[in-house]
């Protein structure tokens, strides 16, 4: 059976600060701000067509979820730049983990964006 799903078209996180989030997604990781009102501001990922949309609320809540009460992220990216990427999260003063590899040999690390949302770049 073909699916009736195409494709994913957007993710929404939730944000406390709607404003200072959409900036910090635009200006520490690049990603295009095409559009912010009071409840939500949207986010374009690149070319494609996947969004991410910031959510406002003043909710203790976040994206990502916890496995054995140890916080696992929801939301992971790509970087063929990861090294560098994490330098400049750190120049950034954002909240990131150390550079690790799997058993497969992708390296990857965990970072949180100011809500505290925690993402999860790899390559």
């Amino acid at each position: 059976m073909k699916s009736f799903i195409e494709q994913v078209h957007y993710i929404r996180l939730p944000v406390k600060d709607l404003e200072l989030s959409a900036q910090w997604y635009r200006d520490v990781l690049g990603l295009q701000l095409l559009n912010i009102t009071e409840e939500r501001a949207v986010i374009k990922v690149n070319e494609g067509s996947f969004l991410l949309i910031l959510v406002s609320t003043g909710d203790e809540t976040y994206a990502h979820f916890t496995i054995d009460n140890e916080e696992a992220f929801s939301i992971g990216f790509t970087s063929p730049k990861l090294s560098t990427l994490h330098q400049h999260l750190m120049d950034n003063q954002v909240k990131v983990e150390d550079i690790l590899k799997d058993d497969d040999g992708h390296a990857y690390f965990y970072f949180y964006d100011p809500t505290g949302n925690k993402l999860q770049v790899h390559w």
